[in-house]
């Protein structure tokens, strides 16, 4: 529980201090160009759009990952700014093309997109189609009604029997349909996982009754929860994940934007576009290309 603590007390304290400007976070952030990083672009890698990095990025309102601004149309968020902040390193410009999360592994390997930013976890089976380059450390936070009697979450059983909100396809659907394995073969009630695609549906959800507890990452769920006290975190899921710019297998771009992570770092740039978003808790002191991924052995 101690690292729960301090992971939500960074991000929420980031959040109830007044750190997170919307307005102010419209204006992107200035990255100078990195030669470096530029001179490890493969001779041979062809971009979607020439001069231009084509990213994908969550089509979801998930703030601070990715939100719309105030004109209702621009794309805002750590994970677009990561994005502007690579490109730039890169001397690209960019283009953000909004992505339901079931479309980005096919957008990636058919070539519709260069990177995918869409809060992608490094695991084991992803590594064997594609390459990472880390640039966040996330964990998954379970989510309650702030009135829910629910005081923590911990383990397989204090879900048995719950009706679960996860995203079909994502890491924390695996952890929870592991735990509801754990949950028959000792004979307790299985969790009920409910599918849902926009964040309007899970609100609705959880304040009228009809879901009990929210599973998803960390960064969301602690801005919801400061955000208007209508939701409260009660635990953190099993496995820590690092997050990652995701290319295809292969193309030899992740060195190029682990170089442009590297340097960015090395700057405060990155540290500029962590703290705006109250995710300082999640940083990382270098990028790593394709590190151990979650297993679920």
């Amino acid at each position: 529980m101690k690292r729960l603590l301090v992971l939500l007390l960074v991000s929420a304290g980031s959040f109830a201090a007044g750190q997170l400007d919307l307005k102010a976070n419209e204006q992107p952030i200035t990255v100078q160009r990195n030669d470096a990083a530029i001179a490890k672009i493969p001779a041979d890698y062809r971009f979607v759009d020439p001069g231009t990095l084509t990213v994908a990025i969550s089509a979801l309102n998930s703030p601070p990952l990715a939100l719309v601004a105030s004109d209702n149309r621009t794309r805002i968020g750590s994970d677009p700014d990561i994005a502007r902040l690579l490109a730039q390193s890169l001397g690209l410009k960019l283009k953000l093309v909004p992505t339901a999360w079931e479309d980005w592994p096919l957008g990636i390997t058919s070539g519709r997109y260069d990177v995918a930013l869409v809060n992608i976890a490094v695991t084991e089976v992803r590594k064997q189609k594609f390459d990472f380059a880390t640039y966040r450390a996330d964990s998954l936070a379970f989510s309650v009604k702030s009135s829910s009697a629910i005081q923590a979450i911990r383990s397989a059983e204090d879900l048995a029997g719950r009706k679960v909100i996860v995203g079909s396809g994502t890491n924390q659907e695996r952890i929870l349909l592991r735990w509801n394995e754990e949950n028959q073969a000792a004979g307790r009630p299985l969790a009920q996982p409910i599918y849902l695609t926009d964040d309007a549906s899970g609100n609705l959800y959880i304040q009228s009754g009809r879901a009990d507890v929210v599973f998803g990452p960390q960064s969301v769920a602690a801005y919801k929860a400061a955000l208007n006290g209508s939701t409260k975190v009660v635990g953190l899921g099993p496995k820590k994940a690092w997050v990652a710019t995701t290319t295809k297998k292969g193309s030899g771009l992740v060195y190029a934007l682990q170089a442009a992570l590297d340097g960015a770092i090395a700057r405060g740039e990155y540290q500029q576009v962590l703290a705006r978003w109250g995710e300082q808790g999640e940083a990382v002191e270098h990028s790593q290309v394709n590190p151990p991924g979650i297993t679920y052995e």
